[in-house]
């Protein structure tokens, strides 16, 4: 189904995961926007919670964003233990906010709440598919 693919561990709901773990393998990181009202949705999903519509389009995430918010995680979730401690953030890409890791570049440059960064795909050394924000 293509679950296996996305991430070091993922509790993802499975029915957009075997497409968007293809985009990612494409080098593209998607959300799903409705065709009837038009909401954006990241991660991808494969209904709307507003319209209650169930016809979805994939719709590239844009170059770049602005980081709204961020958290340095110490004490990680089961599966991630050995990745401590990473940092999470929140990006807003205007029509959508996007959750993901925090490159150590950026740590390194200095965290700052107004950066402007960018998702780039990763692959893991395992071979899993996964997604990161980069300074731009």
């Amino acid at each position: 189904m293509g679950f296996e693919k996305f991430g070091p561990k993922s509790f993802t709901a499975q029915t957009r995961v075997a497409e968007f773990a293809d985009k990612l393998a494409a080098g593209e990181i998607c959300a799903t926007r409705c065709v009837r009202c038009r909401r954006v949705y990241f991660p991808p999903r494969a209904d709307c919670v507003s319209c209650l519509g169930n016809s979805m389009e994939w719709e590239k995430i844009p170059e770049k964003g602005k980081l709204v918010s961020y958290t340095r995680v110490q004490y990680p979730p089961a599966g991630f233990e050995a990745d401590a401690p990473y940092t999470l953030a929140l990006v807003d890409f205007g029509e959508v906010k996007v959750f993901g890791r925090l490159s150590n570049a950026v740590e390194e440059a200095g965290i700052k709440v107004g950066r402007e960064v960018k998702p780039v795909v990763l692959t893991t050394p395992d071979g899993q598919l996964t997604y990161e924000f980069v300074l731009i």
